[in-house]
């Protein structure tokens, strides 16, 4: 049962821990965010919408689903479906991109209130959902260092800065290469801020459209991420923090807020990992039942940040591609290099794991549908196909 509610649980490091987390979350991947709206074709002012959706939706999110349970449970947008979505939205229309995150966050939902998360999942080995992950990210590993070409000064800086940061300060790297970023930018006359103000971004309603080959080729392997990569992740912070949840209403009720928000532009709200264990570590409080305020913190935090969503969205317009790149870059490092680990430790699923990795990293398109889908397909093949002798050695010969 949850814990009696009481205010003086909100503590001075509850409030920091929930700002740096929201301040984690958008440095790191804000970013990424941005390039999926453009790549959909969505205009400035509806990137400013669908950031204030997201912020709204998981600021909401995050505080009832805290208050609630007495337990800190923040919410996320999924970071590697947002890559998946810049990699895949080109050639598409706005309309068919919002079709992705209806059917996308849709079919979340039915496994949450039906309870099939755990057992789809094991459907599709873990390495062919990290190798899937990890080609869908390669391109902002390597755009990260290919702006060195464009503005080495800046790049180069970026990049010091971050691996200096990462010795010393490694929570905070990012954000220090962020800052070290906007210093040279500005420094260079790259930031163009003038007659930019405050708004709020009024949401916009986009009629969704579905067509076969956006469904097939983005929804699925967009469903697959954000359930393998982003959920998954963050169900285990909480089980490894020592809290205990039900699974099916967590995935269930963010799911419903994100299909509520997907006409918007709010493609997705999941259960966060990376941000959720700021707000989970001793230094808030040293009883583990009342650090649920630092994930209230940073809903509040999360709400503010929606009502500027405009006005975020306007500030990386202001920005030099060559920062937005690098920061993206260097911001999923960790994913990159965690998902070709979990791709590539177990020897059995290599061959099928690195099959996954090189066709979702080809960018093939095949009769319109996207490399994410056929490299997930192509590994599932060569695992069935490899692991047949396998299974037939393992049987113990007929007797007679």
């Amino acid at each position: 049962m949850p814990s009696r509610l009481s205010f003086h649980d909100l503590t001075f490091s509850a409030v920091i821990a929930g700002f740096v987390a929201v301040l984690v979350g958008y440095t790191s991947s804000a970013a990424i965010i941005f390039q999926a709206a453009e790549a959909a074709g969505a205009s400035v002012a509806q990137i400013g919408g669908w950031l204030s959706m997201l912020g709204l939706g998981m600021g909401v999110t995050s505080i009832g689903l805290s208050l609630y349970y007495r337990t800190p449970v923040v919410t996320a947008w999924s970071t590697p479906g947002a890559a998946l979505l810049v990699t895949s939205l080109h050639g598409t229309t706005i309309n068919e991109a919002i079709g992705v995150f209806v059917f996308a966050t849709g079919l979340i939902l039915l496994c949450g209130v039906t309870g099939l998360f755990a057992r789809l999942m094991q459907y599709i080995p873990q390495a062919l959902s990290a190798a899937m992950l990890g080609g869908i990210l390669l391109r902002f590993g390597l755009d990260a260092f290919t702006s060195l070409h464009s503005n080495f000064v800046l790049a180069g800086t970026m990049c010091l800065v971050y691996l200096l940061a990462k010795r010393a300060m490694p929570r905070y790297a990012v954000v220090l290469a962020l800052a070290a970023g906007l210093v040279v930018a500005g420094l260079q006359g790259d930031i163009s801020l003038h007659g930019q103000t405050m708004t709020f971004a009024a949401p916009a309603f986009v009629m969704p459209h579905f067509t076969w080959s956006s469904i097939i080729g983005i929804g699925i392997p967009f469903f697959v991420v954000t359930m393998a990569s982003q959920n998954a992740p963050g169900i285990a912070t909480l089980k490894a923090h020592g809290y205990h949840l039900p699974v099916s209403p967590l995935i269930s009720w963010t799911a419903l807020t994100a299909l509520v928000l997907a006409p918007f532009g709010g493609f997705t709200v999941c259960i966060a990992a990376i941000t959720a264990a700021i707000c989970m570590g001793e230094d808030i409080h040293p009883d583990p039942k009342k650090r649920y305020m630092a994930a209230v913190a940073a809903g509040i935090f999360y709400l503010i940040a929606g009502v500027f969503g405009g006005s975020i969205g306007m500030v990386f317009t202001a920005l030099p591609p060559a920062l937005i790149h690098t920061i993206a870059g260097l911001a999923l490092l960790g994913t990159i290099a965690g998902s070709l680990y979990r791709a590539l430790e177990n020897e059995r699923q290599r061959d099928a794991a690195i099959i996954t990795f090189l066709i979702t990293a080809s960018g093939v398109t095949l009769l319109g549908v996207g490399s994410a889908f056929w490299g997930l397909i192509g590994g599932v093949i060569t695992h069935l196909i490899l692991s047949i002798p396998a299974r037939n050695k393992a049987q113990p010969p007929a007797k007679g």
